[in-house]
């Protein structure tokens, strides 16, 4: 009974805001914001971790939520590196909620226990997502279902929030249809299940071969309704090597804060603008607004193009983009210290 009174809740509040996205442009939707670049693993694609980062200080993370909170943000991602590995989540999952935003994490699960998953229900979260790889771990991933089984199943039985396994094609995993029994592991367990296009170390489309084709059809017709509808606006052509017409609102509708506190248009376009949370204004969510991406044809990163809809039917981008502040997405680092890793999570 309680999951269906925090359900119910959930997607009032969802709707709510989802009104007010139409009825106003001037604020951000969606805010993705990292706490904590380190991460446990060492996933072969990814760009968006380092093995000796410190977790951000409460206070600061608690200052840029009420900045973003300020700005009229509906809804807060927190991503890394790995959040969980962050030990004061909790609080700024339960900030959020206070500042009234919607609150979501995305985890590669691995701290996940059901004294954790408790503490989340208590901090009110109302979306976690799970990315898993593979069946079995590999070089690429060791994001795999035999390892996070037992995750998956705590978080069946406790979890009070929702819960989306988000699987992916792409990225050299090895066997590509392993993403079709991580989805259909997601569905019988209650949750709802998505795909990701992989892509490269700009956000930009990585070509399907026939075998990665045949698995995407696949698994667009096994998730689950409402997202896939909507993804597959996008990641249809993507995945047939076509472009999309679209217009890309990062900087304004969608913000990406990352450790040090500066605001970029994603995770695969750091640098731009690059301007500090802090000192961002409505003056800069308007430039953002009309400002048109030149990476947007054949971007991959999902929620951004999701954000967009939004807005894609009105207000043609005009504005000539501003000069970027160069800074190089860094490479993945294979080493961590795994005791100190666990230190932090805990």
């Amino acid at each position: 009974m309680n999951r269906l009174i925090r359900r119910a809740h959930r997607l009032t509040r969802v709707a709510a805001r989802a009104v007010w996205a139409l009825l106003d442009r001037r604020h951000p939707i969606l805010a993705q914001v990292v706490p904590m670049r380190r991460c446990n693993l060492a996933c072969a694609y990814c760009n968006e971790y380092d093995t000796t980062s410190l977790p951000v200080p409460l206070p600061e993370m608690l200052a840029r939520l009420d900045k973003l909170a300020d700005l009229g943000t509906s809804m807060i991602t927190v991503s890394g590196g790995e959040p969980l590995m962050h030990p004061e989540l909790d609080a700024m999952v339960a900030h959020m909620r206070r500042r009234g935003m919607v609150s979501s994490v995305i985890t590669n699960g691995y701290y996940l226990s059901p004294e954790r998953i408790r503490r989340l229900n208590a901090a009110r979260l109302d979306y976690l997502q799970i990315s898993i790889d593979n069946v079995q771990p590999d070089a690429v991933s060791m994001k795999s279902l035999r390892l996070l089984e037992p995750k998956l199943r705590w978080l069946a039985e406790l979890a009070e929030f929702s819960v989306n396994v988000n699987s992916v094609v792409g990225g050299g995993i090895s066997v590509p249809e392993d993403a079709l029994a991580v989805a259909r592991r997601a569905r019988e367990l209650g949750f709802t299940s998505s795909v990701g296009i992989i892509h490269d170390g700009r956000g930009q489309l990585r070509a399907f071969d026939e075998r990665q084709m045949a698995v995407y059809r696949t698994l667009r017709g096994m998730g689950s309704r409402g997202d896939t509808r909507v993804n597959r606006i996008f990641q249809d052509n993507l995945a047939h090597g076509r472009p999309n017409q679209w217009r890309c609102r990062a900087g304004a509708r969608y913000l990406y804060v990352d450790e040090a506190g500066r605001v970029h248009y994603c995770s695969q376009q750091r640098g731009t603008p690059g301007i500090p949370l802090a000192e961002y204004t409505a003056e800069d969510l308007r430039r953002e607004y009309d400002t048109p991406k030149e990476c947007a044809p054949f971007c991959t990163v999902n929620c951004v193009q999701r954000v967009a809809l939004f807005d894609n039917w009105r207000s043609p981008q005009k504005t000539a983009p501003p000069r970027a502040r160069t800074e190089a997405v860094p490479a993945a680092v294979p080493d961590a210290s795994r005791a100190t890793d666990r230190a932090l999570a805990n």
